[in-house]
């Protein structure tokens, strides 16, 4: 889906999310940007981030190193620092175990290099033809 027509998706939930109903949401539905901040005190921000990357090495390792690379950069773009992250990731049902625990032992590995902890996270399987036809999915949240 294009950024038009996303914008066009997107728009009717503005309403339900007013910027006087929330004042400390800085970055939010109505800003097309990397991530979400709000504001936790008058010197402290968090930003969310959630992006899905699909593949674009061969080598899994590597993948899931470019992939939090890629989430963490969202962090960055907002100016702020990486803190914590957390995994979430799909996969086909019948993929080798070899192989996600090296995409996660890449994105972990490029986390800890930006000094920030992994805390966790979700996966889910990816059984559709169209996304099952590729070797793997994975995103990373990042939050600081």
């Amino acid at each position: 889906m294009g950024p038009e027509a996303l914008a066009q998706v997107l728009r009717p939930l503005h309403a339900l999310f007013p910027a006087a109903r929330f004042p400390d949401l800085l970055v939010g539905l109505e800003v097309s940007d990397d991530a979400a901040v709000y504001r936790v005190s008058d010197d402290v921000a968090v930003i969310h981030t959630l992006d899905f990357f699909t593949p674009v090495v061969d080598d899994p390792y590597d993948y899931g190193a470019i992939a939090a690379a890629n989430a963490l950069s969202d962090v960055y773009a907002m100016g702020g620092e990486a803190v914590m992250a957390l995994n979430i990731c799909g996969f086909p049902p019948k993929m080798p175990l070899e192989i996600t625990a090296e995409i996660l032992r890449g994105g972990a590995e490029k986390v800890a290099e930006a000094g920030a902890a992994l805390a966790g996270g979700t996966r889910l399987m990816i059984t559709n033809r169209n996304m099952a036809s590729r070797s793997w999915e994975l995103c990373i949240l990042n939050t600081s």
